[in-house]
């Protein structure tokens, strides 16, 4: 529930602070005193609705699943909507986007507009449905998980199969292609690391000719290496320093000079043809080692193609068996859900008499199937789809079928926000329309705008939107106060002792 909610500088209201209780909450005052701009901003804290408010805070007891945007579910978690410049939006002090913040609180608020047919929607019907079936057979909710869970394995391998059958007429193109880039990389049959040798062996034969004229040059100071023993031994220097040196010297000339010599027997052309076939390669494939796994990739898709009739028979296999065990599953719901409809039709018109409407029309049709099954549920009021029906019959066909609902709900269910649904409405009608919202008080927090006496004194909660100077205020009303409220509904600001004494009743019979 929304225990707390806090607004400063909206329009007319410059600061109010609202505590909050469960049940149902009831906002009521002249025309034009804030009443609808304060639902606004209630909205607004949690994104659903954009005001310039300087500030839009509630606190609120709702869990939340906020691992995947690094928030933390606390106890309590406070939304809050900021407008300076921008608008910017909080999940306990953690700034957030909006399309999060609507997220995050879908699950908990509802805001029971006209545009708003999700009630009526095929899921929503079919669940109710559902489960006023199990309350009598469990098992339906069992053959509707395992038929989900059959439909979606069914989807995925029936588009697995379709990418095989999509293959397979373009397989003899597939395949040619692939043999061809096979054999083009293995007529080369590069090596990795090939091209780095063959480059530095290029490199080698560029300066062979330089090198081993220089090698036979520096090979002259071997002639003069006995002269250097004599003068160290005149000297009586211990001549082994140098004999090392000379020594390492020569075997470093000769091993240059045989790795050159080496060279005589590689034909410069052969490593200038091949490195060409290498850039070719790497030209079109990045590297030699994208072109070697490209060629592996091209054999194991070789092999598939030639294996894709083996694959394709062993899934149409599956898919079958998928298929009939989805259709006997589906059934099965179906047979469930139309000895249930009947029963389901006369609930909902008792409420619907409650309502004052006339009775409704429920009927099941088969449709394409889907992850509900392939039923459709159909509601007509009179005759008339609803999409087609008043203002007034519609949000009592919604409070009728939200009613139907709860009676499979726990005692907490989030919060339900309403504009105006007893306008113009008469007494009787706006009574029934305020006791069904009663009944579902017990299972969510209702937040509703009236005008009217009825459904104000039903109300767990009230408070009086009011302007002073121009400004709004908010007033929680206590008992006496609720009386002269609710007679100035009644009747007007001249409010009458038989207004009075009519609202006095209405509050006591409703206590």
């Amino acid at each position: 529930m929304i225990e707390r909610f806090y607004l400063k500088d909206y329009l007319s209201f410059k600061e109010i602070e609202l505590n909050l209780q469960s049940g149902l909450i009831v906002f009521t005052g002249p025309s034009g005193s804030g009443k609808s701009i304060l639902m606004n901003s209630i909205l607004s804290s949690f994104g659903t609705q954009s005001c310039e408010a300087s500030l839009c805070e509630s606190t609120t007891s709702w869990e939340f699943d906020g691992d995947e945007f690094g928030l933390e579910n606390n106890d309590i978690n406070v939304f809050k909507h900021i407008k300076k410049e921008k608008s910017r939006y909080f999940i306990n002090n953690q700034s957030i986007s909006k399309k999060v913040m609507q997220s995050l609180a879908s699950a908990n608020l509802r805001h029971l507009s006209l545009k708003d047919f999700s009630d009526f929607e095929n899921e929503n019907l079919l669940d109710i449905l559902d489960n006023r079936i199990s309350k009598n057979n469990k098992n339906i909710l069992n053959i509707k998980k395992q038929y989900k869970k059959i439909y979606l394995e069914h989807k995925t391998l029936k588009a697995e199969l379709k990418s095989i059958e999509d293959e397979e007429k373009k397989i003899v193109e597939l395949k040619e292609f692939a043999k061809f880039e096979i054999q083009k990389i293995e007529s080369i049959n590069p090596k990795e690391l090939e091209n780095e040798k063959l480059l530095k062996i290029k490199k080698q034969l560029s300066k062979k000719e330089k090198v081993l004229e220089a090698l036979q040059n520096a090979n002259i100071i071997f002639d003069s290496e006995n002269d250097v023993f004599n003068v160290l031994d005149s000297l009586e220097i211990d001549s082994s320093f140098f004999s090392d040196a000379m020594n390492e010297l020569r075997a470093t000339l000769d091993g240059a000079q045989e790795k050159f010599s080496a060279l005589d027997e590689v034909d410069i052309e052969e490593v200038l043809n091949r490195l060409e076939e290498l850039g070719e390669l790497k030209r079109r494939y990045g590297s030699i080692k994208e072109a070697i796994a490209y060629k592996e990739q091209k054999i194991l898709e070789l092999q598939k193609y030639e294996n894709i009739k083996i694959t394709k028979g062993d899934l149409q296999s599956r898919v079958d068996k998928l298929a009939f065990e989805e259709d006997t599953l589906a059934k099965e719901l179906s047979t469930f859900r139309h000895l249930e409809i009947d029963n389901f039709q006369f609930d909902l018109n008792k409420y619907l008499k409650e309502l004052y409407l006339r009775d409704a029309k429920i009927e099941i049709r088969n449709i394409k199937k889907s992850i509900f099954g392939f039923d459709e549920i159909i509601i007509h009021l009179n005759g008339v789809d609803i999409a087609k029906v008043s203002t007034g019959e519609f949000n009592r066909l919604r409070l009728a079928i939200l009613a139907i609902k709860a009676e499979f709900m726990s005692s907490n269910n989030g919060v339900l926000m309403l504009d105006e649904i007893d306008a113009n409405l008469s007494g009787e009608e706006s009574m029934s329309v305020a006791k069904v919202l009663k009944k579902l008080s017990k299972y969510f927090q209702i937040f509703v705008i009236s005008h009217q006496p009825q459904l104000t004194s039903m109300g767990d909660q009230h408070f009086l939107i009011y302007k002073e100077d121009d400004e709004s205020k908010v007033l929680q009303l206590d008992f006496q106060n609720r009386i002269d409220e609710i007679a100035r509904i009644i009747s007007g600001e001249n409010i009458t002792n038989e207004a009075k004494e009519f609202a006095k009743e209405l509050l006591e019979a409703n206590k």
